[in-house]
């Protein structure tokens, strides 16, 4: 069992930037890939960002692509997701995840624990 907690969310104007981070304990951190997730009201979950275990393999979404960064220590347990240049449609529960894969993470499906969220919301 991995437990996930995310922090670092807020409220923020356009083209600003958040630093998202989430908490890792339980199963040894540094064995799973590691995600990010977003949903919007009335949406459905998508992918963000995902980084395999050593950090060495990242894949983002296109709607993030150079704006978003995903990283990880594994000393501190921790996942990072740093955001700038953020858009009204970045608003949004972004949502941490622990798979076995980074690159099928972008498959909900694949993510086996998940944390419980935080709110960004990006106002114009």
């Amino acid at each position: 069992q991995v437990q996930l907690v995310e922090s670092g969310g807020g409220l923020v104007q356009t083209g600003g930037s958040l630093r998202l981070s989430c908490a890792a304990s339980g199963h040894t951190f540094s064995n799973y890939a590691m995600g990010w997730f977003r949903q919007a009201p009335g949406k459905e979950r998508i992918f963000v960002a995902s980084i395999s275990t050593t950090g060495k393999f990242i894949y983002y979404a296109d709607s993030v692509k150079g704006r978003f960064t995903i990283s990880r220590d594994n000393a501190k347990t921790t996942l990072y997701l740093q955001m700038i240049s953020l858009e009204s449609e970045d608003t949004a529960v972004y949502y941490c995840a622990a798979g076995h894969s980074a690159l099928t993470m972008s498959d909900l499906a694949t993510a086996t624990y998940w944390g419980q969220g935080t709110q960004v919301t990006v106002s114009s």
